[in-house]
């Protein structure tokens, strides 16, 4: 038994341009066009702005709700695809998905863009959110196909990273371009459509040995194959993920909605506060992605550095509730960027320690990148509903650090323990 042979640096910057745009993607929309979007629709005077966070909170809860069945059904089409079937372009069997992915967000980015009506903004974007989870089954699938357990951890760093870049990237080219949401939901649509169909042609896609396709029609009667479902310690890890990933978004999400109406500040400085708390909460994200990524690959203890993790991203919610003002928010951002950035990094790479079943890779991993990006998505209309009954914001940073605070917890009920090296497949 061999460990799989080191990758370079051009596949983990692939991989990071992968990522970056499928972040862009996703949260570009979510911190900012979509906000201004349905606040334009559905907002009048007085406390209708309630009804605009209630409005894109269910939006983007039924986008992640949707997400939860595309994701892993992405991932068990992937691990099933024989790319002998195909032209050698389109890879083994992770490449076709990862494009397909990428074409859906450009598609229904714009789509979204032209939307004129709630219901039409939600129809579009169920379409980005089905997208972004099978390009993200795709993608991340290629972690334990082409890794050895000990460069898992700096992969999964390069996902955080690019999740905090891709927010900075994203709002900071709407804001500094002064652009309107359509022509913002276009130039998402563009980087999208180069750098993903670069990043997804560009990086290897091995044909899976033959021992490891499994034979349609056969998975759903061998109760073998859904081994990380029925498994003690996957299943912990899940919930963690989830739930500390619901924590994050409503410390996150609806930012703008609070310096516009918590704050009491306009919409251009609303705008531009934004974007300086994104930034703060970036820089930290990455350095803490880096940095834990690193002690975990070196350390091997996964567990207990996201559960830590978990617990310093709970300090956010404690510190703007303590003391509301923008100043302190900046504060939380930062603390929010330090243990989102580790909890992420060193969660997912525990999560590959985890995986039962070579066969399942793609499937398994769909349902660890869903269990975040619902975490994500789900984080809003929470957030939405808890606006809704305090009449303010407070609950919400409260609802935060109490979810943190409990996916910490429940991280820990997972244990620890060190996957098996896997053989080098020679063509």
């Amino acid at each position: 038994m061999n460990k799989p042979a080191p990758i370079g640096r051009r596949w983990m910057t692939l991989f990071t341009l992968a990522w970056l745009v499928i972040w862009m993607a996703q949260l570009t929309p979510l911190q900012l066009l979509l906000p201004l979007q349905l606040d334009s629709q559905t907002s009048e005077d007085g406390d209708r702005w309630i009804h605009s966070v209630v409005v894109s909170g269910v939006i983007l809860g039924i986008g992640g709700l949707v997400a939860v069945i595309a994701g892993p059904l992405a991932g068990a089409a992937s691990d099933r695809t024989d790319g002998s079937r195909f032209p050698g372009w389109l890879g083994g069997r992770r490449r076709i998905w990862a494009f397909g992915g990428v074409w859906g967000m450009v598609v229904f980015l714009v789509l979204t863009g032209l939307a004129h009506k709630p219901w039409l903004v939600a129809l579009c974007w169920i379409g980005v959110s089905v997208a972004v989870a099978v390009a993200s089954a795709a993608f991340t699938a290629m972690i334990p196909d082409q890794l050895a357990p000990d460069q898992r951890g700096a992969a999964s760093a390069s996902i955080g990273s690019s999740q905090a870049l891709g927010i900075v990237l994203g709002v900071g080219i709407v804001v500094a371009l002064g652009l309107d949401v359509f022509p913002g939901y276009l130039v998402l649509a563009g980087l999208v459509a180069v750098i993903g169909t670069w990043a997804a042609l560009a990086l290897p896609d091995p044909p899976a040995p033959k021992n490891e396709l499994a034979s349609p029609g056969t998975e759903l009667l061998d109760t073998r194959r859904w081994a990380s479902l029925r498994d003690r310690d996957f299943c912990w890890m899940l919930a963690g993920r989830l739930v500390g990933n619901i924590g994050n978004a409503l410390g996150t999400s609806l930012l703008l909605f609070f310096l516009l109406y918590g704050l009491n500040q306009d919409k251009a400085d609303a705008e531009n506060n934004l974007l300086l708390l994104i930034v703060v909460y970036t820089v930290f994200v990455v350095g803490s992605s880096i940095i834990f990524g690193m002690i975990s690959d070196r350390s091997g203890h996964r567990r207990a550095l996201t559960a830590i993790a978990a617990l310093i991203q709970s300090l956010a919610g404690i510190a703007i509730v303590i003391h509301t003002s923008y100043e302190v928010t900046m504060i939380a951002a930062a603390f929010m960027g330090i243990g989102y950035g580790a909890f992420m990094t060193v969660g997912l790479a525990f999560a590959t320690d985890l995986l039962p079943n070579a066969k399942d890779h793609g499937r398994d991993l769909g349902i660890v990148n869903v269990s975040a990006a619902l975490g994500q998505l789900i984080g809003p209309m929470v957030g939405a509903g808890l606006v809704a009954a305090a009449g303010g914001f407070w609950l919400v940073f409260i609802g935060a650090s109490a979810l943190s605070i409990l996916g910490a917890v429940m991280t820990l009920g997972a244990r620890e323990r060190k996957p098996e090296p896997e053989p080098v497949h020679l063509a």
